[in-house]
């Protein structure tokens, strides 16, 4: 199991709780007004959106906050002009890092960022430094309960092009980004769904087996997630279950 997925479950089930809801509400909200902004109010056509719009419902967000969001977006409503930033980098062991933004100071985001980085054991790199190790694509969530089996003749059958076993977590469809939805409304005829969202997947992982470095790793991301212009933190590392949950 990849243990950047995994501790992303994990990052998500706090966050649904106490006062981290907040901050999620947060972020949720600036992807929407951006995603509306940059391609429309109208999910059916823009896919961002409609990724950001299920995010939000599958966090509890109040459908009014969604409207404000979306409206803020198009123009409908005055709100903070935000613009997308996107930082690469290094963690320890030589893992590979995205990290996505959206700020109202560039200035600000960049110190925050490399900061962060220099602080937690790792360094922020030139553009292109990492990018080429990752993919951009739409991840459907599938709950626990189906076999592999079941799950790959419904993805297949849906269009998609990998499927990924995550245990007792369930599973993990990914698609092209642009096939995101239609492969997930195929999916939900024959399955019980979780989130669905673009995200960046690695073509090659580091395997991180040292302890201490796997724990200042994910020390990096969680001091990385918490600056508020960060978006969300994409890293190419594994470990196994063991020493996650020792981590955890």
């Amino acid at each position: 199991m990849s243990g950047h997925n995994r501790w992303t479950k994990i990052k998500r089930k706090k966050e649904a709780q106490g006062a981290a809801k907040g901050k999620l509400f947060t972020k949720l909200i600036k992807e929407i007004t951006v995603a509306a902004r940059t391609g429309g109010g109208d999910p059916a056509g823009n896919a961002r959106l409609r990724a950001a719009i299920d995010l939000a419902k599958e966090a509890n967000m109040p459908a009014d906050n969604i409207t404000r969001a979306v409206k803020k977006g198009t123009g409908e409503l005055e709100g903070v002009a935000y613009e997308e930033a996107v930082y690469e980098g290094y963690g320890p062991g030589g893992v590979a890092m995205i990290v996505e933004c959206l700020t109202d100071n560039r200035n600000r985001t960049a110190g925050d960022v490399r900061s962060t980085f220099a602080k937690n054991g790792g360094n922020l790199a030139a553009e292109g430094a990492v990018a080429w190790n990752f993919e951009r694509r739409g991840v459907v969530e599938v709950r626990p309960g189906p076999t592999e089996d079941q799950v790959m003749e419904a993805a297949i059958e849906a269009g998609a092009e990998d499927v990924v076993n995550h245990g007792t977590d369930g599973f993990e469809v990914r698609t092209h980004p642009n096939d995101l939805h239609g492969v997930a409304e195929a999916l939900e005829k024959r399955l019980k769904l979780g989130g669905r969202r673009l995200t960046f997947v690695p073509k090659e992982t580091v395997k991180l087996q040292d302890h201490d470095k796997a724990r200042t790793m994910l020390k990096l991301m969680d001091a990385l997630e918490e600056l508020d212009d960060v978006q969300s933190v994409h890293a190419n590392f594994e470990m196994d279950d063991k020493l996650m949950e020792q981590l955890a």
